[in-house]
């Protein structure tokens, strides 16, 4: 029966070697949101004040672009963040990395990949 078991399932001892590689990649991606949502709040360092009107309007343009690109790199990374929450969710109800299409275990190389995934590359492909 313990044989049949780890088919469905991973280990305890599997399923904490991944909580400990999402709580790590959590860190990180926390830290990393941290630094895009002060680079968001902090005003323009590069001292556009004294220059001519024409060259501000330029200036003004190009920052409004950048802070689009960092705000859809933040959104990229509460995404990842609420994505890798969910997989520690899995892990404590015990269903992390079972395919949710097939129904089967998703390989060990693929879950330490991509920790948050939830689906095997068999039926990634057939999305």
């Amino acid at each position: 029966m313990k044989v049949e078991n780890e088919k469905t399932r991973y280990s305890e001892s599997d399923l904490q070697e991944f909580k400990a590689l999402i709580l790590d990649k959590l860190r990180i991606a926390k830290e990393e949101l941290n630094s895009l949502a002060t680079s968001l709040s902090s005003p323009n360092a590069n001292g556009t004040d004294d220059t001519a009107g024409t060259y501000k309007t330029l200036e003004d343009g190009s920052a409004t672009l950048e802070k689009e690109q960092i705000n859809q790199l933040a959104a990229r990374q509460k995404k990842f963040i609420d994505q890798l929450e969910a997989a520690l969710v899995r892990i404590e109800n015990k269903t992390y990395g079972i395919c949710r299409e097939t129904g089967k275990l998703i390989p060990k190389e693929r879950l330490r990949a991509v920790p948050h995934t939830t689906m095997t590359m068999e039926a990634k492909m057939r999305q």
